[in-house]
């Protein structure tokens, strides 16, 4: 244990979880220059202390390797909430009239003919929309705001409401051509009801007034502050660059990866930020994927530990509350789904989903493909797969985003190819009774089949997908341990339950093999980066159920504490 230096800060008499191979446990760590230095019992690790050492005493609290988001629309995030938009998510809303009200509020404060936006909305919890109950429309928000062009986009950030005004900006009518992978919902008499899923959301998205580069540095800013409230040091943004200007309304465009770039070279960012460049939209061709690759701009000169673009993001279908999963069974009341690539048929979509993930696989990318129906599935892991025969690469780790309903074959290829799988427990959390309407108990019940992949031999991780869900961590293990509903409190696929080493691994050690940087975050071992959580109680003694309300007590970046609680 012999040191060179004495260490900057040292955390004592608490349960050290080192998420090693053994998943050992400690009593006390050393940090010194921004590296886990020693790991031990608090007598020997106290013993390091010099004079100007900081001293922590844990008094049992748990500390974990510093959290790693591997799936968090940062920049998202940020622009998604308060002053950049209000806030039409539950609890703060829980029918189409708080929503009405929100909107009302923001009217008389907006001037006439500015955009109003917001985000967060779910159909599952507004009470109109029950069981029997209608969705929402255009008429409710003209309503409380016929002056102003209103855009709301639901949670999963794959369906929008707007109003007639936003309508009537954006030029769409009865007669409007919809965009290849996109929906605009009608009324008996064909007229356009305000709700766009999918790429359809592009009609309007375009409408929208750009982000200014303040307002993306603000919005990063405020994300990594709430990152560091909830113990959270690294985070995968999942689609940044020419691709993404008609994501979360402009967020993820080519301009944020521009100031996600200054801010590191600044040494102002304030966490490890792994970025996947966004070359096309929903409703993604070969062509984007060609001129993509070659017009993305990647930020230069910044330190690869603090900021990395490390592959490439991809579409291949939409998402399963909106029936745009593609699937083998129909949904209950009709349809499959497709993939929402290019593409008059399913053969021809296939075809070139294929040539897509061709392409990024040969260009030296890593690859994360949103995908999310059984069938999607296992067309996207054939193609990884065939890229990876046709022109092998030494471990691309390549890896399904979401990945909700993988068959025996897909597990089975992911694993044979060490591709990796990452899942979103507190997705499942909050909707799994809606996907039970939809998909019938059986197929709810499955999704994300988190021991069968892992028994399969993948690296799973886990995200929030923020904003999708809030990035609670917490929330995430209980969910990946219990798999409880949040509405009902029902459990959907016991089986598929893991403890709590795996659930931790997900948000850990595996994140930061999806990062290709096992070898030095992830774990609290000596010479791995000073990147801490701090738990307000002891992890492993805690009932599951009580842990999503437990507080980050401290977290540590590089060395440094940047969020500490009274007490600590």
């Amino acid at each position: 244990m012999a040191m060179d230096a004495t260490p900057d800060l040292v955390l004592l008499d608490g349960e050290v979880l080192t998420v090693d191979a053994e998943f050992s446990k400690a009593r006390a760590l050393a940090i010194t220059g921004g590296t886990i230095s020693a790991v031990g019992g608090t007598d020997e690790i106290r013993a390091l202390a010099g004079p100007r050492t900081q001293i922590v005493d844990l008094r049992g609290r748990t500390a974990l390797p510093g959290i790693n988001d591997s799936h968090l629309h940062g920049a998202a995030f940020g622009t998604t909430r308060p002053p950049l938009a209000i806030d039409v998510a539950f609890p703060t809303v829980r029918s189409i009239a708080d929503i009405q009200e929100s909107v009302k509020e923001a009217a008389s404060r907006i001037p006439e003919g500015e955009w109003i936006r917001g985000y967060g909305w779910d159909p599952g919890y507004l009470s109109e929309c029950g069981e029997g109950g209608r969705m929402p429309d255009r008429a409710d928000l003209d309503a409380v705001a016929p002056n102003h062009p209103v855009y709301l986009q639901d949670f999963t950030g794959h369906l929008t409401w707007v109003n007639s005004r936003a309508l009537e900006l954006a030029g769409v009518t009865r007669d409007t051509a919809v965009p290849e992978g996109g929906v605009v919902h009608t009324d008996g008499a064909g007229n356009p009801t305000g709700l766009l899923a999918e790429g359809a959301q592009e009609l309007i998205q375009g409408r929208l007034p750009a982000f200014t580069r303040a307002e993306i540095e603000q919005a990063i800013r405020e994300n990594v502050a709430v990152l560091h409230r909830e113990g959270i040091t690294s985070y995968t943004e999942p689609g940044l660059g020419p691709g993404g200007k008609s994501l979360f309304a402009g967020a993820s465009d080519q301009l944020t990866l521009d100031v996600y770039g200054d801010l590191a070279r600044a040494g102002d960012l304030g966490a490890r930020v792994s970025v996947l460049l966004m070359l096309h939209g929903m409703g993604g061709s070969v062509a984007e994927i060609a001129e993509g690759l070659a017009s993305a701009r990647v930020p230069e000169d910044v330190d690869p530990r603090l900021l990395r673009v490390i592959g490439v993001k991809l579409f291949a279908d939409g998402t399963p509350p909106n029936k745009t999963a593609w699937m083998r069974d129909e949904y209950t009341g009709g349809g499959f789904g497709c993939l929402c690539v290019h593409g008059a048929s399913d053969a021809h979509r296939t075809t070139e989903l294929n040539e897509m993930i061709r392409l990024a696989h040969i260009a030296g990318h890593q690859l994360g493909v949103h995908v999310t129906g059984d069938r999607s599935l296992d067309a996207v892991v054939d193609a990884l797969e065939a890229a990876q025969i046709q022109h092998p690469r030494d471990d691309p780790r390549h890896y399904v985003i979401h990945a909700d309903l993988p068959g025996p074959q897909s597990l089975r290829k992911l694993a044979e190819h060490r591709f990796g799988a990452n899942m979103n427990p507190a997705i499942k959390w909050t909707i799994v009774d809606m996907l039970a309407e939809m998909l019938g108990p059986e197929r709810a019940a499955y999704q994300y089949p988190v021991r069968s992949a892992l028994e399969a031999g993948i690296p799973v991780t886990a995200s929030s997908d923020a904003p999708v869900t809030y990035p609670n961590w917490r929330q995430g293990i209980a969910a990946m341990m219990l798999r409880e509903s949040k509405a009902s409190g029902r459990v959907y696929g016991p089986e598929e339950c893991v403890g709590l080493p795996d659930a931790v691994r997900a948000y850990t050690v595996n994140a930061a093999w999806q990062d290709f940087a096992e070898d030095w975050k992830g774990t609290l071992e000596p010479g791995r980066v000073a990147d801490v959580t701090v738990l307000d109680g002891t992890i492993t003694s805690l009932d599951p159920h009580d842990l999503p309300d437990v507080p980050v007590a401290m977290t540590v970046f590089d060395g440094g504490v940047v969020h500490s609680t009274e007490g600590l």
